[in-house]
């Protein structure tokens, strides 16, 4: 990992900045997990068959089914794996591909998020990224394994 050369603003906290920077990312990862369950919960109430013939069908995703089977099976799995970090790059992967989905999907009713736009699934689309990219960090399954994808 590259070193900033710049100097710390409260040069007696230096040698706490490189275990903040870990404790932060967790903070990151785990938030990102946890908020995945109020974004799947409604979906798990509604049931596949609902979701998929309102929400998705209406705003022309196809085959709409299928597509609710995977968002919800998805979902939870990354609540769950992006929280522990376990399978983190993998799991963080897939949920950039379905923020993708539903950015573009948004995106036709525009920027803000109070008409329905992408502004908040473009914010998860990039948190997402950045962890696909990061990985599970120090304190995560992951790394306790030893292995990571």
């Amino acid at each position: 990992m590259r070193t900033s050369n710049a100097r710390p603003v409260f040069p007696a906290l230096a040698k706490y900045y490189p275990q903040a920077s870990e404790w932060g990312y967790l903070l990151l990862r785990v938030t990102a997990g946890l908020m995945l369950i109020p974004h799947v919960w409604p979906k798990l109430m509604m049931g596949p068959a609902a979701l998929a013939a309102g929400v998705m069908t209406r705003r022309g995703v196809e085959p709409a089914l299928a597509a609710a089977y995977i968002a919800i099976i998805l979902e939870v799995a990354g609540a769950i794996c992006i929280t522990l970090g376990l399978f983190t790059r993998p799991i963080a992967a897939l949920l950039v591909l379905e923020f993708i989905v539903i950015v573009k999907v948004h995106a036709v009713a525009g920027w803000g998020v109070s008409a329905g736009g992408a502004e908040f699934a473009f914010l998860w689309l990039i948190v997402f990224g950045f962890i696909m990219l990061r990985g599970g960090g120090s304190y995560s399954l992951d790394a306790k394994l030893g292995r990571e994808v």
